[in-house]
């Protein structure tokens, strides 16, 4: 599986559970997840700026970059004057074997369980921000038909599942390829959910999240 992947970096890191159990770790904090987030979204950064994006102090986004760049996710950038570090996203997108990750220990399930939050509450941050980008008249009439949020509850074989997945990356990278240089072209938030569910015991559903 994947996290969240803007083109215009350096391509794919992948995980390995057994060689990389210290990056694992370090991701298992949501601002990490969430200053790495940004500086694939939104391109290089200071700790200050990215303080003000995400409500928090100046000394803990530096604190916490400098944990992503000692685990290789983030490196110095370009700087535009020597006052401050500027950083930049090393990799486009960072995957991994859930498979492989939630066997190993601890630090896996614990990354699994990080990441899958930080998604969600990317969403969340997203769909407000979308939402006041359509009331400010921020989005032009072209994309209104197009957007939106779509949800579905199918059938599948764990391997049709993988098969999805794949499909879905491949068709987004030629897509992404195609429209790369069109001026009409904006950034584009996706989300892609697969999570399979377990049947359920007969009698009341104790955590009423039936749909």
């Amino acid at each position: 599986m994947t996290d969240e992947a803007v083109p215009g970096t350096a391509g794919r890191r992948v995980l390995d559970p057994q060689e990389d159990t210290a990056a694992l770790k370090a991701l298992t904090h949501p601002l990490r997840i969430r200053l790495l987030g940004l500086l694939r979204q939104d391109g290089p950064a200071t700790a200050s700026e990215l303080a003000a994006r995400t409500g928090e102090s100046s000394a803990s986004t530096s604190y916490h970059l400098r944990v992503l760049a000692k685990y290789d996710f983030i490196a110095e950038a370009e700087h535009r004057d020597g006052r401050e570090r500027r950083w930049r996203a090393v990799h486009e997108v960072t995957s991994w074997s859930n498979a492989a990750v939630a066997g190993s220990d601890d630090t896996g399930r614990a990354f699994l369980a990080a990441v899958h939050r930080a998604q969600a509450d990317h969403f969340e941050r997203s769909l407000a921000r979308h939402q006041r980008d359509l009331d400010a008249g921020r989005v032009p009439p072209a994309w209104l038909e197009p957007s939106g949020v779509m949800d579905l509850l199918v059938r599948l074989t764990p391997e049709s599942l993988s098969e999805l997945f794949a499909v879905v990356e491949r068709t987004v990278g030629e897509l992404a390829a195609r429209d790369g240089g069109d001026p009409r072209a904006e950034q584009v938030v996706l989300f892609l959910a697969g999570l399979p569910l377990g049947t359920p015991p007969p009698g009341p559903d104790p955590a009423g999240d039936a749909p």
